[in-house]
């Protein structure tokens, strides 16, 4: 069996979206093939899931939502993942994976996945302890044993993801190896593209498995020579996915960051959720004041003004889904990194006068 397609990570996300997206086109011969997934933390909860992905028949996916105007509640069987390993106690094999077998590496790390901070200088003899860390040490043992080039797409939220993670890439590179060779090699044969994903995932099946809205997105930055996991409808490939981020960014997670907000503010019940805040009748007149007077002036200002107001609509129709049980509480975590990128960035790129978004963080701070 060969799996041409590693990923890094086994979060429910990723479960419903690119693992779902590749099970899909599959089916229909247009992906590029099956799935290796590795997990990259010690965690016990984690070890579980990564035993229920790989079983006969596919874990589940259940689609729950607003499709074209009508209800739909489907369970959909992913069956792309082929194999699972574990980095902490199946190195060898996910080295061997990496150098025989991927074209193709997929990863979602959660919020400080890029965290290099207990890297030390020196090159350590055993697993490393960050992702990146983990993935320098396999690309340096692909430039040894094969030499051939190969294609990363991240799925973190962060911005220009890809660029990112081949900066932390090249640095630790550098500070283990000091190999002109190693450093040329990862110039030239190892492609890193900015990806933007977008898909509400609410909540974990056990072991495996998750619930999803039917929305979804995955742009996917255009380079010469990248390789792609399939071809799917919800797959966007363009020289610029700029507009998609700040869409997303801007709207979308401004929105649930302004809901998780007031939700602290009010002192509302934990286990609250998006569609139980918004039936509130004043609290959906806010965030669609907001939306109207100042996000979508500020998008005008960069001429998105119709990509904005349709953005927006959807995005309203999304959170409204009776059927997704959406946490404020989860939204919440990490709330003033999320406000000083999401309100403040927004502000920022706009220039935007936003006096309710400039109000929400001089209250929140």
């Amino acid at each position: 069996m060969k799996t041409p397609i590693l990923q890094f990570g086994t979060s429910r996300f990723l479960q419903a979206h690119a693992d779902l997206f590749i099970s899909e086109a599959m089916e229909r011969g247009e992906a590029l093939g099956p799935v290796t997934v590795v997990q990259t933390t010690g965690s016990a909860e984690r070890a579980e899931r990564l035993k229920g992905l790989a079983v006969e028949g596919g874990f589940p996916v259940r689609i729950r939502g607003i499709e074209n105007g009508q209800p739909v509640d489907r369970i959909q069987r992913v069956t792309s993942v082929r194999r699972t390993l574990s980095a902490s106690a199946d190195w060898a094999e996910v080295e061997r994976v990496f150098v025989e077998e991927a074209d193709l590496v997929l990863c979602n790390t959660a919020d400080r996945g890029y965290d290099i901070a207990d890297e030390m200088d020196l090159l350590p003899e055993d697993v490393p302890a960050s992702f990146p860390g983990k993935l320098t040490k396999l690309l340096h043992a692909r430039f040894r044993l094969s030499g051939s080039g190969m294609t990363i797409l991240p799925c973190e939220l962060i911005s220009k993801n890809g660029e990112v993670l081949r900066g932390i890439v090249r640095e630790l590179g550098s500070r283990w190896y000091q190999d002109a060779l190693f450093d040329g090699w990862l110039e030239k044969e190892v492609i890193f593209c900015n990806t933007l994903v977008d898909r509400i995932v609410s909540e974990s099946l056990s072991p495996a498995g998750a619930v999803a809205e039917p929305y979804a997105l995955w742009a996917i930055q255009r380079v010469e020579g990248q390789v792609l996991p399939c071809s799917h409808p919800a797959t966007v490939v363009a020289e610029d996915i700029g507009p998609f981020e700040r869409l997303k960014l801007f709207i979308l997670n401004l929105g649930h960051t302004v809901l998780a907000n007031r939700w602290i503010k009010q002192g509302k019940p934990r286990d609250l959720m998006v569609r139980e805040i918004l039936s509130d009748v004043s609290t959906l007149d806010y965030l669609r004041s907001i939306y109207e007077r100042e996000v979508i002036p500020g998008f005008a200002a960069m001429g998105m003004a119709d990509e904005a107001r349709e953005y927006v609509a959807t995005t309203l129709e999304r959170f409204a889904n009776p059927f997704l049980d959406h946490r404020l509480s989860d939204i919440a975590q990490n709330h003033e990194e999320k406000m000083r990128r999401r309100l403040g960035g927004f502000i920022a790129w706009s220039g935007a006068d936003a006096p309710t978004l400039k109000s929400i963080m001089e209250t929140a701070a």
